[in-house]
């Protein structure tokens, strides 16, 4: 497992579309048993290395219902985005994640996680690759016990998603609480 990990690590497949190069941010154990599987990282993490170090993970990890040191036990959680280096800006946010990445890496390394319970899917990008179909996020968010046991779809967790979250209060009223009730009894 950490061979492969430490080869997606060097991938510089689609450096060339890159504006800060590449910088693959992945994290996965054998014993990982949640897989968060996102966008791309944002432009802070790019700059730190460290996956969800920023706004949008403080309030994941308040979703989730977990500390910091629990988040970044990666026996707990694997992070395996859609794109694994950050693609740059877009009109609103970031650009979305590199097509590439996805197809190129997603199931040789799940393949090699053998204790997973659940995948978490973060946003549209993740939602519509492992759930394709006419279903939009929201629709897919409010849905989630269809898709359960294998997937759990949430919106991004951005400032950008303030609004989208604003509009939908029963997300943060009646899904989070059931979420996190869902991710202590994995690992606990």
């Amino acid at each position: 497992m950490q061979e492969l990990l430490k080869e997606a690590r060097a991938c510089k497949f689609c450096e060339k579309h890159l504006p800060l190069g590449a910088r693959p941010i992945v994290e996965a154990t054998k014993k990982s048993k949640i897989v968060l599987i996102s966008q791309a990282p944002g432009r802070i993490v790019h700059q730190s290395g460290i996956a969800w170090n920023d706004q949008s993970g403080k309030k994941l990890r308040e979703w989730l219902g977990v500390k910091e040191t629990t988040f970044y036990d990666n026996n707990n959680f694997a992070i395996l985005p859609m794109g694994f280096c950050y693609p740059g800006k877009a009109k609103n946010g970031d650009a979305p994640p590199r097509k590439e990445c996805a197809p190129m890496w997603h199931d040789t390394i799940l393949s090699e996680l053998k204790n997973v319970q659940l995948k978490i899917l973060i946003g549209a990008y993740a939602a519509n690759y492992y759930l394709p179909g006419k279903l939009n996020l929201t629709e897919k968010v409010s849905a989630y016990q269809d898709f359960l046991p294998d997937y759990w779809c949430l919106p991004h967790p951005s400032p950008v998603n303030r609004f989208w979250r604003s509009k939908n209060p029963w997300f943060e009223q009646e899904v989070v609480p059931k979420l996190q009730a869902r991710i202590q009894r994995i690992i606990d």
